[in-house]
């Protein structure tokens, strides 16, 4: 009886190579393997002749038994979460894969490939780099995940600091004028405020609130200008005659008179040996203590009144404004302005060099300008500026932070601080009722003060001290109140 037919296994072998050197070896564990075993024949025709090999030996790993949880790969869950990472997992899926991919339903269990397919790994999608184009509706930046980092670890906002909107002492100045292209407050390093009130001049120890009186010019004179030395000891007084006077502060008596220029004496500025001044003839004079002359040297360049002086920190550099919308910087040694900035289009009295940054100067211009402008004096460029809406009378960068604060006049008189660089307004300050024309800061750069021609000083805490980053709290030693500063 012939035997009944084989069933064709439906498998093309090499030549050579029979169904029967075909073995599937079972390994009593987890893994499984198959082994193809060929006649010598055959592996002969497959390699040289000296060798002897096998092939497609393969290694199936099973997933089962791996301890991925160790190593942190499977994603916790998060009751806090719950519900908004699978929504926001399907659109991404539908965003990367398409929308057949995100319906998708797993098969059963047991079945490798469907599930392979439908259920990808969820670390693929959960330390993600943006890089969707901006028009996609599924943005992560669009739906409030720029990365794959939970925000719930993520560092809050700084919340913005906090400036006190009203001033902590108001003293009463009659006679303080109100006009712009004078200079008629300081302060000293040793903690007294000077100011020039009609003919005279005014000491005012912040200390005790004692009030002296230093100087008083007579009748056919008035006060223009007042600036103390960086040591605080001495004062100069530029007068309407266009005289300046030198005056020790502690004996209240008067150390020397110089001339040179033909009218009132409206700015001046000291560096650590030279005192410069600004006046209406136009001109920019250096004076020498240590020289019996008046003055060392002329420096000639603006076409109008000279209103705003101020050294650079390392006195490397002189800032000169004038009525002529002219915004010029001196050298030590040249006659001659070595930067001429003409970007302003009204009278630039404000001027500060930032002590943070070396040859970063800001600059501020009158009533048809109202910018503020921050300049590189190493090249002339012009780094920045801000509009503020409103004369720009002064400025002051602060020591203790990188802000500056700004006075200004018409048509809203306010007080402005400014963040820098980015130039974001950290408080407005309000409460002089005429231009705020005078500014000066306190020696520990935490207060300033501010006159007008309203008649009135007005103390505001704008800073934060050197050591500590918040703001300095109120105490009864500033107490509210108007005292007469005469």
């Amino acid at each position: 009886m012939d035997s009944p037919p084989r069933r064709k296994s439906g498998l093309t072998l090499p030549s050579g190579m029979s169904e029967s050197s075909l073995r599937l070896d079972t390994i009593p564990s987890s893994n499984f393997r198959i082994t193809c075993v060929a006649s010598p024949r055959t592996i002969s025709s497959l390699s040289s002749p000296s060798k002897s090999s096998t092939c497609s030996d393969r290694f199936i790993p099973c997933r089962s038994s791996s301890r991925l949880h160790t190593f942190g790969l499977i994603e916790k869950e998060s009751p806090v979460k719950e519900g908004g990472n699978e929504a926001y997992s399907k659109l991404l899926k539908s965003e990367l894969f398409g929308s057949d991919f995100a319906s998708f339903s797993p098969s059963p269990a047991g079945g490798h490939g469907g599930s392979a397919l439908s259920s990808p790994s969820k670390n693929m999608l959960r330390f993600k780099t943006d890089h969707s184009g901006p028009n996609s509706p599924y943005s992560p930046s669009i739906l409030g995940h720029d990365s794959g980092i939970s925000t719930e670890t993520s560092t809050p906002p700084k919340p913005p600091r906090k400036v006190p909107k009203t001033p902590h002492k108001v003293l009463d100045a009659p006679s303080l004028q109100d006009d712009f292209y004078l200079n008629l407050v300081d302060w000293s390093s040793q903690n007294v405020l000077a100011v020039g009130l009609g003919t005279c001049v005014y000491l005012w120890t912040a200390s005790n609130s004692r009030v002296t009186k230093l100087c008083d010019l007579g009748p056919n004179d008035s006060v223009c200008s007042v600036q103390w030395t960086r040591e605080g000891s001495y004062i100069s007084i530029g007068t309407c005659l266009g005289q300046i006077q030198i005056w020790d502060g502690t004996q209240c008596k008067r150390v020397r008179t110089m001339g040179g220029h033909q009218t009132r004496t409206g700015v001046l500025a000291w560096n650590s040996r030279i005192l410069s001044s600004g006046s209406r003839d136009r001109n920019i004079l250096h004076h020498d203590l240590r020289v019996s002359s008046d003055y060392v040297s002329k420096l000639v360049g603006h076409k109008s009144e000279v209103c705003g002086l101020k050294w650079s920190c390392d006195d490397r550099e002189l800032a000169s404004g004038g009525n002529d919308n002219q915004l010029l910087v001196w050298n030590q040694h040249s006659q001659q302005p070595i930067l001429k900035l003409t970007e302003h289009t009204a009278a630039v009295k404000a001027i500060t060099w930032s002590p943070h940054q070396s040859n970063l100067l800001a600059s501020g211009g009158g009533t048809a300008d109202r910018c503020i402008r921050f300049w590189n004096t190493t090249n002339g460029h012009q780094l920045n500026h801000v509009d503020t809406g409103s004369q720009v009378c002064n400025l002051a960068w602060s020591k203790n932070v990188n802000e500056l604060v700004s006075t200004h006049g018409y048509s809203q008189n306010q007080i402005m601080v400014w963040k820098y660089p980015s130039l974001t307004k950290v408080a407005n300050l309000t409460g002089h009722s005429l231009r705020v024309l005078y500014l000066a800061m306190s020696p520990d750069g935490q207060t300033i003060v501010t006159g007008a021609g309203d008649e009135t000083l007005r103390f505001w805490n704008v800073f934060p001290s050197m050591k500590a980053p918040t703001p300095v709290k109120e105490t009864g030693l500033w107490s509210l109140g108007r005292t007469h500063i005469r």
